[in-house]
């Protein structure tokens, strides 16, 4: 099955519209704004600078039709990238440093706080091997998060433009 996400320019799915089935870059050359989502199929990371980068947030199946009060967002979803149905193991190394620097530690479940985990006070790079994840800033999966799709992660400012600190980690598993 496939993912379909709908970009609404109006509050309650009015207005000029913008289907999605897979990963986008740029939306803003699709639509001036956006004030409302509808997630039809499987599940979305949304971002408000172009290009996947910026502050995020996971749009399950469901309709949002005024989504920026749930995330903080004004009306900036400036990209966004479909998550692939996975079935199987679910594995990373996780760094205190950047560039893969410092303490090392592998998780391959959800884990709420890394430091009563680990003793690791911050992540600041990983190497994602098995899986699709999501990083969160405070424990208990709170505040802003970061996906994580198979790859090797030297540095989390490129993704989210200004200094965040990851302490919990949750496996994406429910679509």
């Amino acid at each position: 099955m496939s993912g379909k996400i709908i970009f609404y320019e109006d509050r309650d799915f009015q207005g000029r519209s913008y289907e999605c089935n897979g990963d986008c870059s740029e939306l803003s050359s699709h639509l001036s704004h956006c004030h409302s989502v509808r997630v039809e199929n499987g599940a979305f990371v949304v971002y408000d600078h172009p290009n996947f980068v910026g502050r995020q947030y996971l749009l399950r199946k469901g309709v949002y039709p005024e989504y920026q009060r749930l995330m903080g967002f004004r009306d900036c979803i400036r990209s966004c990238r479909m998550i692939p149905m996975y079935k199987g193991y679910y594995r990373m190394k996780i760094y205190e440093k950047e560039n893969f620097g410092g303490e090392m530690n592998e998780v391959m479940d959800d884990c709420e706080s890394i430091q009563d985990k680990y003793s690791m006070t911050n992540i600041l790079s990983c190497h994602v091997m098995d899986g699709h994840w999501l990083m969160y800033e405070q424990p208990r999966y709170r505040g802003r998060m970061a996906y994580l799709r198979p790859g090797d992660y030297r540095s989390f400012r490129d993704m989210v433009l200004d200094s965040i600190q990851f302490t919990s980690i949750k496996r994406i598993m429910d679509y």
